[in-house]
This record gives structure tokens, sequence and C-alpha cells, in this order.
């Protein structure tokens, strides 16, 4: 692992309705970022919030010397497409992603960078004494325990987007077209130098959680199909398990009605059922998984675009200011917010 050095740092932020939350969010971060020392860009991503965090971003990027990016996507997509949609615009060296909640702190901006000097690929972080319900607790712990198995990656948390990212890094999951994509998971597949590290997790003082019930559960199936075909092969596992079971239960169904004769089990009724029963769980089961491996291959396909940017906002002094700081290391400049662009970039963590 070699050391590195950066030109410029970015900072993306997605961002769903969170006016009450953007003056204190911009506030210590850009506090967290000039410490750095370096230059540095702050991109927020509007997921379509219908509130005036847009027009609180753009005041914010308005101000003298101020390092704000804007983008604005056309509708909500998603944290993990809003993700992608700031990695594109980004100019910078080394990528950090922070949510707009502020329950993962932006004091904690200096640590990332300072280990991805070291040439760390991708930096994550855990959450200590985690402020959520029991339920968010107990799903997360199940989710990542999956995901480590499958992966092969031993990464802690992988719900904690407070990650930083290096700029190869970006670069590779920017070239994957698949829609359903889980940012860490992705990262990790290319990542070959990984580190986490604590940080704290606070309560979130506005607004509610987005992700309801039946979200995590859509993110569950998410992360399951994203990442391997093993849920295909336990399904045909269970399948096999259960005919044989069927089988030794028939059997006995025989051997007792032998036995004790048709009175036993209302004459044969209730183990019908019971069979039947299981026989159709298990087949809703398999024809799901299928269905979600055929409902992904199905949007892959048709490769319409996974997020469409609407307008892209920020001032004069830092797009010549950005650009100056990675023409003098030599690395590509890209200037995103000239035009309104529609990306496909794949998605495979609020």
């Amino acid at each position: 692992m070699t050391p590195t050095s950066f030109a410029l740092i970015s900072i993306v932020i997605p961002v769903f309705n969170e006016q009450a939350s953007l003056s204190e969010l911009l506030e210590r971060t850009d506090k967290a970022c000039r410490q750095l020392n370096r230059p540095y860009e702050i991109i927020f991503v509007d997921d379509g919030s219908h509130d005036d965090s847009v027009a609180l971003l753009k005041q914010a990027a308005d101000r003298e010397g101020s390092a704000i990016r804007v983008v604005v996507l056309n509708r909500n997509y998603g944290q993990h497409a809003a993700i992608m949609a700031g990695f594109e615009a980004s100019r910078g060296d080394f990528v950090i992603t922070l949510d707009a909640d502020l329950q993962n702190p932006p004091e904690e901006i200096p640590r990332l960078v300072e280990a991805g000097l070291k040439g760390y690929d991708v930096v994550a972080t855990v959450r200590r004494n985690r402020q959520d319900s029991f339920f968010r607790r107990l799903s997360s712990r199940l989710i990542n325990g999956a995901v480590r198995r499958a992966t092969g990656v031993m990464m802690t948390d992988y719900g904690c987007m407070l990650r930083g990212y290096h700029r190869r890094i970006i670069d590779a999951m920017l070239q994957c077209h698949e829609r359903s994509t889980f940012i860490p998971i992705l990262a990790n597949s290319f990542a070959r130098n990984t580190i986490e590290f604590e940080v704290d997790h606070a309560e979130r003082e506005h607004g509610e959680s987005r992700y309801s019930l039946m979200r995590l559960i859509s993110l569950m199936f998410d992360l399951v199909t994203c990442m391997t075909t093993q849920p295909l092969r336990l399904a045909s596992l269970a399948g096999a398990l259960i005919a044989a079971a069927g089988f030794v239960f028939a059997l006995l169904l025989i051997v007792l009605r032998i036995a004790l004769g048709s009175a036993w089990g209302l004459n044969g009724v209730f183990p019908l059922f019971a069979i039947l029963f299981i026989f159709i769980g298990v087949q809703m089961i398999g024809i799901g998984l299928v269905g979600e491996y055929l409902g992904r291959m199905y949007n892959d396909v048709r490769a319409r675009p996974r997020y469409f940017v609407e307008d892209t906002y920020e001032s004069a002094s830092l797009r010549s200011d950005a650009a100056s700081a990675l023409t003098s290391s030599d690395a590509p400049t890209e200037d995103a917010s000239t035009s309104t662009i529609s990306k496909d970039a794949g998605d495979c963590t609020q």
C-alpha cells in the first residue's frame, strides 16, 4: 500500500426534504472541510425534494467563497441513485459520502481523508451506540452478516454511508450499468485495501427516517440480488429437502394408516392440507426469487437512464478554482455543471 496525495476533496451529500437540518449541516460540513488545508467541494444532490431544500442550497452556493455545488434530480430516485449522480459530478481525487440527517458527524471528514492519504481504496465507518430503533438495529445486523458471508469482505457496518472512496474506485463504479446498486458492496468489489473505524451516531433531530418497512424490504431484496445468485441455489436446495421430507412423511402416513386406521387423521384431510401448504409456500418463495432476478434483468435490458439531472448550480469562482486545482495535479477535469444531463450509471447506504 503506497501513500498518495489529493489535489481536491469531494463531499457528496444526498438531500431529500431536509430543509430543517440544512443550515446546521452546511455550517458543520464546511467547518470540517476547512480543517483539511486543501481544496474541496461539497456536492449536494437534491433527490426530488418537495420543500425549500433546493432554494436554500442555491443561496448557500451563492455566498462568497462558497465551495458548494448543487445537482438537482427531476424526481426522487433513492439514496444510492442520488449518490451515483454526485459521483458523476464530482471532480475530486478522494470522494466522501455523508447523509444529510446529521446522524453521522461531518467532523469525521478529516479522519477519512487522513486514512485515504495512507493509500486505502475504501475508508468505511462503524456506527457506535446506534440511536435507531431495535427493529432497525436487528435488521441491519442480519443484513450485514449476510453481506459479509456473500462477499467475503469482512466489514462491520455496510449501512453507514459515511465513507471515503479513492477516485479509481469511483471511476470503476461509474462504469457499472446495473440498475440495482448498493454502493458499499459495489465499491468493495473493486477495492484492494480497505479500512474502517468507529464514529459516533446521533439521534435524528429533524424529521423522520425516509426508510419505511416496505422500503427496507425492497433494500434487502436489492442487497440479495445485486451481489449473488446464491438465493436461487438455496431455493433449489430447500425444494429438494422438502421433497425428501414429503417422501418420508408419505411413508409415515402409510404406516399410521395401516396401524391406526383411517379415523386418526379424519381420513387424511389434515395431513393432506399440511403437505399442500408446505409445497405451495416453497413454490411461491422460489417463484418470487426468480421474479426478482427477472425484474432486474428486464430493467437492465431496457437500459433507461437511472436518474435524470434537471439542473446543476455552482458559482463561477468555484468552477475556476476546481479546474485550477486539478490542472496543477495533471488530473483530468470534467465540468458537469454546464448542461442538463442524463446518466445511466448503476445502483445495486438512508
